[in-house]
Parts: C-alpha cells; sequence; structure tokens
C-alpha cells in the first residue's frame, strides 16, 4: 500500500481529524465497560477475602502482596516503555488476572481436579491438584482476558512484544491475588511470623514473574498471529499458545514434587534459568520492534514526511535519549514524547497495513497519525516564547 505524499514542507499545518472520531469513540466505550465489569468482580472477591482472613490480615496480606506487584509492573513499564500501551487496556489485563481469572479458578478448580482424579485414579491427589489441575484452569482462565484484549484493542495490539505486557500484566494481576490468599493461609496456619516470612521470601522475591513468565508465553504466540493479519490464525494461537503456558506452569509447581526435593537446587537449575531464557528472548524482540519502526518511518522518510535524521532520532535507542535530553532542555520534554510516541505509532500502523491489518481503519487512523506528527513537529520547531 502506497504512503500518502506529503504536502509542502512550508503548508505542513496541523490537520482537523474529523475522520477519527468514530474511530475512538468504540474503543473508548468498550474500554470502560470492560474496567467496570472487572473491577466489580474485584471487588467482590475483595469483600470474600476479606471475610476469610479477616480485615487486619487482608490488610497486612495486601500490602506484602504489593511488593512482588511493584517488580513485575516495574518490569512491564521498562518493556513496554518503546511503544507504550494505553493505560486503561492495561488496568483491564490487571483487574481480569487479579479478579475474574481468579475467581474462575476458584470456582471451577475443585470440579476439575475431580474429573481429573477420575480420569487419573493412579495419580496421587496431591499432584493431580498443583501439577495438573491448577495450571490448566489458571492459564486458561488468564488467557481469556488476553484474548479477549487482542479483539478489544486491536488498534494497539501489535506483535509478541505487547503480547508479553498484556499478558504479563494480567499473570501480575493473578499472582497479586493469589499472593494474599497464600500470605493469608500462612499467617492463619499458626506458625506465626517465620512461616508469613518464609512464604514470602519464596513467592514475593525469589520467583515473583512466575505467573507473568507462564501469561507471557501465550501473549507471545498471540502476538505472533496478530501480526500476520486476520482473525483466522487467532484462536488456533490461543490453543498453541496455552501449550508453552501450561507445561510450563506444571514444570514451576512440579519440580519439587516429582523431579527435586531441595528448593535450592530447584530453583538454581530450572527456575533461574527458565528466567534468563525469557529475559533474552524479550531482549531479542525488542530489538527486532526497534528494527521494524526503523524501516517504516524510513519508507516514510523516502516519502517525504520525515528526514532521515529524524529517523534515526525517532527509531534508535541513543537518538531518543539524545532528542528528549535537547527538548527537556528547552521546555517540550512531553512534546517530545508525545512526537516520539506518534511516530512510533504511525510505524506500526503502516506495519497493519502491510499485513492487511482492517485497511479502511488504519488508513484513516494514519492519515490522523501523520498529522499529528506534523503538528507536533511544528510545535518543536517553534520559537521560543510562541
Amino acid at each position: 500500500m502506497t504512503i500518502p505524499a506529503p504536502p509542502p514542507w512550508e503548508s505542513l499545518q496541523p490537520v482537523e481529524p474529523v475522520w477519527d472520531r468514530a474511530v475512538r469513540r468504540g474503543p473508548g466505550v468498550a474500554n470502560v465497560l470492560l474496567v467496570a465489569v472487572t473491577a466489580m468482580v474485584l471487588v467482590v472477591l475483595a469483600w470474600f477475602l476479606g471475610s476469610s482472613l479477616g480485615a487486619g490480615a487482608l490488610i497486612m496480606c495486601g500490602v506484602l502482596a504489593l511488593i512482588p506487584l511493584s517488580i513485575c509492573v516495574a518490569g512491564l513499564m521498562w518493556i513496554d516503555r518503546w511503544d507504550p500501551e494505553p493505560r486503561g487496556a492495561l488496568w483491564f489485563a490487571f483487574l481480569w488476572g487479579a479478579g475474574i481469572s481468579v475467581v474462575a479458578a476458584l470456582l471451577l478448580g475443585s470440579y476439575v481436579t475431580e474429573l481429573l482424579e477420575l480420569a487419573l485414579a493412579s495419580t496421587p491427589s496431591e499432584v493431580i491438584g498443583p501439577v495438573l489441575q491448577a495450571p490448566l484452569v489458571e492459564e486458561i482462565a488468564k488467557g481469556l482476558g488476553v484474548l479477549v484484549l487482542v479483539f478489544s484493542r486491536r488498534s494497539h495490539f501489535d506483535g509478541p512484544v505487547d503480547g508479553i505486557v498484556y499478558a504479563g500484566m494480567v499473570g501480575a494481576g493473578f499472582a497479586f491475588t493469589e499472593n494474599i490468599l497464600y500470605f493469608g493461609a500462612a499467617a492463619l496456619a499458626g506458625g506465626g511470623l517465620g512461616g508469613l516470612v518464609s512464604v514470602f521470601v519464596i513467592r514475593g522475591l525469589f520467583s515473583p514473574f512466575a505467573h507473568v513468565m507462564f501469561s507471557a508465553a501465550l501473549g507471545v504466540v498471540l502476538g505472533l498471529a496478530v501480526a500476520r493479519g486476520g482473525t483466522r490464525h487467532i484462536f488456533v494461537a490461543f490453543v498453541v499458545g496455552l501449550v508453552p503456558a501450561i507445561a510450563g506452569h506444571m514444570l514451576w509447581n512440579g519440580g519439587l514434587l516429582v523431579l527435586f526435593t531441595d528448593f535450592f537446587e530447584f530453583y538454581f537449575l530450572i527456575q533461574l534459568p527458565l528466567f534468563c531464557a525469557a529475559i533474552a528472548s524479550i531482549m531479542a524482540l525488542r530489538r527486532a520492534e526497534r528494527r521494524l519502526t526503523e524501516a517504516r518511518l524510513g519508507g516514510y522518510a523516502a516519502a517525504g514526511w520525515f528526514t532521515g535524521q529524524e529517523v534515526q532520532m525517532l527509531a534508535t535507542r541513543g537518538g531518543r535519549s539524545q532528542a528528549l535530553g535537547w527538548a527537556r532542555r528547552i521546555g517540550r520534554h512531553q512534546i517530545m514524547v508525545a512526537f516520539i510516541r506518534s511516530a512510533t505509532r504511525l510505524a506500526f500502523t503502516r506495519q497493519r497495513l502491510l499485513a492487511g491489518h482492517d485497511t479502511q481503519l488504519n488508513t484513516a487512523r494514519e492519515r490522523l497519525l501523520l498529522a499529528e506528527v506534523t503538528r507536533l513537529r511544528s510545535e518543536l520547531l517553534a520559537p521560543a516564547g510562541r
């Protein structure tokens, strides 16, 4: 698909984005409804936890659970900084994980356990619950939230890195509520402060990213399917992506029951290498995302929308750092941030057009973003005091 030609440089002016009005209304309303529903479920779950644990224990365990949650969210925001996702969609992902997926796991877990015990009568019950039922039910429950985001926020779901961020946020939300449950059980078990500290260290400090990693495996596969274009691959990718998510969860839960007897041996031989492999994979995907941004903006540069120097500024880590530093010195840091983000979204919009995604919608969005980057460039280069 041909890139539209820019007007003469001296005539580049902000364009009234009348064509975008219909584009923004639907997803905005959908986002509000989705967040509202998931928030209501979380409120009901919080009431249930408060009645089970007691208000004091709930507050204490909630504060403790905020520590691993903060670690996870900080890591996901670092991954997401190249092309930040809408905050409403991230809130929905967190609330789905912390509320709906936990409720689904609590309601369905016992039934699935009974079915597995009937089908696998010779398998010990202590293996069926944590090693088979929990990974199966929890990963499907979490994954459905990611699937909702694929269709409800398609314009901001561009590939595997976005899949990692959205799915990781679902996993972080699930881990937050699950940690409250585990911390509460330890506090009420009669083992004293030592039992609670032990559970907190193992779950909150040694393996805070466990659920994020399981869900992210599904997010990567869904992101690859989205990048191919169309919807025919999405549901197949969902099923395929559940395989590594469930398998990783089974390995994580079953390591000490089936493979190892010493936690630290299991941690350093299995858990830590898996985490390092996940980090290496994310770094590789982020590099690929930066290369794609540079290539697509290079196409716009060839058509006359950007200069070659602007492409380097917008599409490389060093260029962005220098540009933000310059803008900060002249008091236009937020304008530069908006310029970089709009240009990055433009690059991914072009990628969606080349992949055949919703051509009419993305063509309108491309026109809007071209007008937006033109306006922001004018504001950046306007004389001081204007």
